[in-house]
């Protein structure tokens, strides 16, 4: 299994409009996370499919997360399932297919 820190900081631009007042992450900004951090290690993805993504609890700005990330299974090509918790609680989950990988 594969893990990167997840932070967003106060000050992203999306924060302001999600919602004022009391900013959450939005979910894309975490996907963007979990795709970057697939990308850190695998290489370039290309399109993408999410087939299943779960969002359970909130991440607020500057709260320190983590995704971790395994391939979804030795023979699926490339498919990875993630989740990402915050000390142990799970925030979001669910599974990044490149376009190129057999459905």
């Amino acid at each position: 299994m594969s893990r990167a820190a997840l932070r967003v900081p106060g000050t992203h631009p999306c924060l302001p409009g999600h919602f004022p007042g009391h900013p959450l992450v939005p979910g894309v900004v975490i996907l963007d996370r979990v795709v970057a951090a697939i990308e850190a290690e695998h290489g370039p993805l290309g399109a993408l499919r999410l087939p299943q993504t779960k969002f359970v609890q909130p991440l607020l700005p500057d709260e320190e997360a983590e995704i971790a990330f395994e391939p979804a299974t030795a023979t699926e090509g490339r498919r990875w399932r993630f989740r990402v918790e915050r000390a142990g609680i799970l925030l979001a989950s669910g599974e990044l297919v490149a376009a190129d990988a057999p459905r």
